[in-house]
């Protein structure tokens, strides 16, 4: 079961539908799938050959979808990059993947040259002007098509997403041809009903698990991947009625910046069926308030993380189970555990474990890339060790309390805090820091970060927003900063976040950015 394969299925079986629409270009899938052969042939000629890794570090185009699937077709893994992250972090996950090739727009040279450099013989393919011994991505695709090799039955990775864990530092999750499949092309048409005629929007960008997400539902089914170069509300309204958008993946953020287009023209939405709204709380006034607006699309939801599907919370369940996350996807096993991995009984809170057969067959990752002490740190008998806290109801419907991983949601991205502690504590200024996520209207929650000053010295909120601005992802750095002369701690030392949420609630009448 191969990404590739499906897309040639497509291919051959409906050559004239539209595969990608991203700004004025649309391929359709015989297009396509010549494209993804040609660039295959040119990875091929370079060496890339099955188990090697392929770095994409691109904004939202039909280019990456097509270097993706030509990677897949030679057996290598794909490492999409966010082109938002901060140079320290592509940096580092150009480097810790060991990437065969890495291709980019001449832009992007400066965020990747450290972590080059420190890649041993990796290839470096640049859209937009390359210099010196860079590779123009043209030599790459102007080849005529070629045979390629045949595919060995183990090369199964398939993409490699990096998130951050409890050290801090971003490792990659190994997720295999079949993660993707059962996961997003069989489970959510499942589930969601979705098909071939479907038209997928993205808003967000590609090398985000979100948007890699969308673009399976549409090239795994046959439908309609329709790409937004950048979000922004009037246009995204603009594109779903030109393209007859009928799948969208809206986060909430998205749908409160995009609530006065709606309020205000709401027939504009009216080919909208199916609206995903994963990844971060979702107010049920704010579902009432779409619901209401746009009574034929169905809100639906998963949550998960990085490494495994959990559940899914139809449209229904929206309403009648607003505290869930849903029930487990077929196919996927939940466990409330305690420390000790001992099952809880129904209704105790614990950490969620998380199981679908094999690690990388279904719902759960392979593992962590090159890092054997991490992956068997989190799999136990194939039981994924989510790090949230939660319950389950005698229906069988999950409730997430509390994260045992500190990690903040803001606008449907991941944000650990030890990352953020780190960037925080490094500042020769800061003694220490604890980070906390908080309310926020508009992105869910927001960094809130509690820092002690070195003595002697008096930092300034804006002096340290900005020096986080420098070492992370702009999205990442703190939205409120608050000196304390001291962190709560437990009796070995432990910062109580606990304590910090309440002082934070305290303080809200007088967060200011």
């Amino acid at each position: 079961m191969r990404s590739e394969t499906l897309l040639a299925a497509h291919a051959l079986r409906r050559p004239d539908h539209p595969a990608v629409v991203c700004g004025a270009e649309r391929v359709s899938y015989a297009e396509l799938n010549e494209a993804v052969r040609k660039t295959a042939a040119g990875l091929q000629r370079l060496g890339v050959r099955p188990g090697d890794r392929v770095l994409l570090y691109l904004p939202n185009s039909i280019e990456f979808v097509q270097l993706a699937y030509a990677a897949f077709t030679v057996g290598a893994a794909v490492v999409p990059v966010n082109t938002r992250l901060s140079a320290n972090e592509v940096e580092h996950i150009a480097c810790d993947s060991s990437p065969a090739v890495a291709i980019f727009q001449a832009g992007g040279r400066d965020a990747l040259r450290a972590g080059l450099r420190q890649a041993d013989d990796c290839l470096a393919v640049v859209l937009g002007g390359a210099t010196g011994a860079e590779i123009a991505y043209e030599q790459l695709v102007c080849g005529p098509p070629e045979p390629l090799s045949e595919m060995p039955l183990d090369a199964e990775d398939c993409i490699i997403l990096y998130t951050s864990g409890t050290t801090g530092r971003p490792k990659g999750a190994v997720l295999t041809h079949a993660n993707m499949i059962f996961q997003n092309v069989y489970m959510h048409a499942l589930e969601w009903g979705i098909g071939a005629e479907d038209r997928f929007l993205v808003v967000t960008p590609l090398a985000h698990r979100g948007g890699i997400a969308r673009l399976y539902n549409a090239l795994g089914l046959g439908g309609t991947l329709v790409v937004m170069e950048k979000f922004e509300p009037d246009a995204a309204m603009e594109l779903i009625e030109h393209e007859r958008v009928t799948v969208a993946g809206l986060v909430p953020t998205i749908l409160r910046m995009m609530l006065p287009q709606i309020s205000s023209s709401p027939a504009r939405f009216s080919s909208l069926r199916r609206i995903v709204v994963s990844t971060e709380a979702f107010p049920v006034p704010l579902k009432r308030e779409i619901a209401r607006l746009l009574p034929d699309a169905m809100l639906l939801s998963v949550f998960g993380m990085t490494e495994a599907s959990v559940t899914n919370l139809s449209h229904a369940e929206h309403f009648s189970h607003p505290e869930s996350v849903g029930r487990p996807f077929p196919g996927i096993e939940v466990r409330i555990v305690d420390d000790a991995g001992r099952n809880l009984h129904q209704g105790e809170v614990g950490e969620i474990w998380v199981r679908s057969g094999i690690p990388g067959r279904c719902g759960v990752m392979k593992g962590y890339f090159n890092r054997p002490l991490e992956t068997a740190a989190a799999l136990t008998d194939g039981w994924f060790h989510s790090g949230d806290l939660g319950r389950l109801d005698a229906d069988g419907y999950l409730y997430v309390v509390d994260r045992k991983k500190d990690m903040v949601l803001s606008g449907g991205y991941n944000i650990y805090s030890k990352e953020v502690e780190h960037a925080l504590d490094s500042h020769p200024d800061v003694a220490e820091s604890a980070v906390i996520g908080v309310a926020d209207e508009i992105f869910g929650e927001a960094v809130a970060a509690f820092v002690v000053a070195r003595p002697g010295t008096h930092p300034t909120v804006q002096q340290l927003i900005e020096y986080c601005r420098t070492a992370l992802a702009g999205y990442k750095k703190p939205k409120y900063v608050f000196f304390v002369d001291s962190l709560p701690k437990t009796s070995v030392g432990k910062v109580l976040k606990t304590e910090l949420r309440k002082l934070a609630a305290k303080r809200a009448d007088t967060m200011q950015d």
